[in-house]
């Protein structure tokens, strides 16, 4: 999809921004007279970011790191922030279900649909009310599926998201998850909050049901294939420990590989860098010691990322690899280099996550660990 893709380099070039300035506010003394424009700036790196990820949400070209997930456990985390995004005269009530089941989704992302459906919720309530966040098990049988067309036969695991607020008429039911509809003022909201909602369930094999009339307010009901087993994954990253191992670091764009050089450099590897696959055989061929690990990005010029790995580890077998890309075709849900077993960094990344699949990866784990949307940040 070639909007997604032109915005994944953006989203690149963003990342890279945003991690210079966060050095340059570190070397600079505590007065200084350019720190807060320096800080104006990440966050304007970080906002774009954000739009960046919700239009890849709706199109499904995210890529996904699913885990069998507790729904009451991701609610339970998130819901002391979600209660601080609403008004005092919102009262807030978490209905976790008993005995739950596991649904098999991203975390971070379902972080991101309930953050979406809450502040929607808030924004439809202007005069304040009651906003009750529920989960429960659900077996839609015929009888179900013939009240609710849009949610197929099944067992799933249901977050809902229920307000007593202004409601919604009919017509604006039926274009709530057209990107960039909103009916807030100009400024107010993107009108991308909703569609990302749909992106993201939808990528995950699920089903959205809306109940809305005008006074009566609104119930936004999502629906998740629900796991007959599963073990939860884990919260956060670890503290990433180096012992000096070396890293061969490939990336063909000037500005991101500076920063994910001087990253890796400062927290103790040691690093070579090289803009594209040929380049990089020929930093290895000169460097006579190990390298502990292949951080390449997939896409480039002579030589892409999967065909240098393959080349690389012939001769040094003992070489492990994490592929990392914004390019999401193709490889969503794929191994992306089934020969062997590989790590994947998706584009952007903070540098505690650059760090800990860094490490995962030098370790021999895959890496697949929970992704909270403070993760999802660019470095």
């Amino acid at each position: 999809m070639a909007v997604a893709a032109g915005f994944t380099g953006l989203w690149r070039f963003g990342g890279a921004g945003n991690t210079n300035t966060t050095f340059a506010l570190e070397d600079l003394p505590q007065d200084s007279p350019v720190t807060e424009n320096l800080r104006e700036i990440r966050q304007a790196g970080n906002a774009a970011a954000t739009l960046t990820r919700q239009l890849l949400a709706f199109s499904r070209k995210q890529v996904m790191a699913p885990f069998p997930l507790d729904l009451n456990e991701v609610t339970r985390g998130i819901f002391k922030m979600l209660k601080r995004l609403l008004r005092e005269d919102i009262q807030f009530v978490h209905l976790p279900g008993e005995n739950l089941g596991l649904t098999f989704a991203d975390a971070g992302q379902i972080e991101q649909v309930l953050m979406n459906l809450v502040i929607n919720a808030r924004d439809a309530m202007p005069n304040g009310g009651m906003l009750r966040v529920e989960t429960t098990n659900l077996d839609a049988d015929e009888a179900y599926v013939a009240y609710q067309p849009n949610v197929p036969m099944g067992a799933y695991v249901q977050l809902a998201v229920v307000d007593d607020g202004c409601g919604m008429d009919a017509r604006t039911q039926e274009r709530m998850f057209e990107p960039f509809f909103t009916t807030k003022e100009i400024g107010k909201g993107t009108g991308l909050g909703m569609s990302t909602v749909y992106g993201i369930v939808k990528q995950s094999g699920g089903a959205i049901a809306v109940e809305s009339a005008p006074g009566q307010g609104t119930a936004v009901r999502i629906f998740l294939p629900r796991e007959a087993s599963g073990v939860v994954a884990d919260e956060e990253p670890e503290n990433a420990v180096t012992s000096g191992e070396t890293i061969l670091l490939v990336e063909d764009v000037d500005a991101l590989r500076k920063v994910v050089a001087r990253t890796l450099t400062e927290a103790g590897y040691t690093v070579l860098t090289a803009t594209d696959g040929q380049n990089a055989l020929a930093v290895a061929e000169q460097h006579a010691e190990r390298i502990h690990l292949l951080l390449t990005d997939l896409v480039m010029p002579n030589l892409g990322g999967r065909a240098l790995a393959e080349r690389l580890v012939q001769t040094r077998p003992e070489t492990r690899v994490l592929f990392m890309s914004g390019y999401t075709e193709s490889i969503a849900g794929e191994n992306i280099w089934p020969e062997r077993a590989s790590s994947f960094l998706l584009k952007p990344f903070s540098t505690p996550w650059l760090l800990q699949s860094v490490r995962d990866a030098l370790s021999g784990r895959q890496g697949e660990r929970r992704r909270s949307i403070s993760q999802l940040l660019p470095i």
